[in-house]
């Protein structure tokens, strides 16, 4: 058997963890729930039985969205992290808090009744990259400098310590 270690966690690196089993049944959804747990127009998650998710720092938070399922999200800093079903033994964590979210591509739909009637037409907006004020005022490459020079967020792949020691100097 493969030995499978995929990781995940919080933007601020409080709570880590790992799946060790190939996440099935990948899916964005679309349902009024999920819409104000990612504070966005969907949620996407994938899952994996329970037996093969681990917590490998920190405490993962809850709140019990219904008798039967609960959202699991980073205390310190608010990261979404997981939708769990009590009446069986899967925990889905959010495609946003993996290391690498583009490597696990939703497959289905769910909750389509709640889903936004324009959302297909998104990937046709003008876009631009950070740092480019043509559409977000004050979204200046000088701006976005100072963002990328002073960022927080955890990287994206497990550490030994985090925050940083000298973080805690300043």
């Amino acid at each position: 058997m493969k030995d499978i270690r995929i990781t995940g966690g919080c933007q601020c690196g409080a709570v880590r963890y790992a799946l060790h089993s190939e996440p099935s049944k990948p899916a964005i959804c679309h349902c009024r729930m999920c819409q104000k747990q990612s504070g966005s127009y969907f949620g996407a998650f994938t899952g994996v039985n329970a037996k093969d998710f681990e917590v490998t720092r920190g405490t993962i938070a809850y709140f019990q969205s219904s008798d039967d399922a609960r959202r699991g999200f980073c205390r310190d800093c608010g990261t979404p992290l997981t939708y769990e079903f009590l009446s069986k033994p899967r925990i889905c964590p959010t495609h946003g808090s993996l290391d690498e979210p583009w490597a696990i591509e939703p497959e289905i739909q769910v909750g389509i009744e709640s889903r936004m009637p324009w959302l297909h037409k998104i990937m046709d907006l003008p876009a631009s990259e950070s740092g480019n004020d043509s559409f977000v005022p004050g979204d200046t490459p000088s701006r976005f400098e100072l963002i990328r020079r002073t960022n927080r967020q955890h990287p994206d792949h497990d550490t030994e310590v985090w925050p940083p020691i000298e973080w805690a100097e300043r």
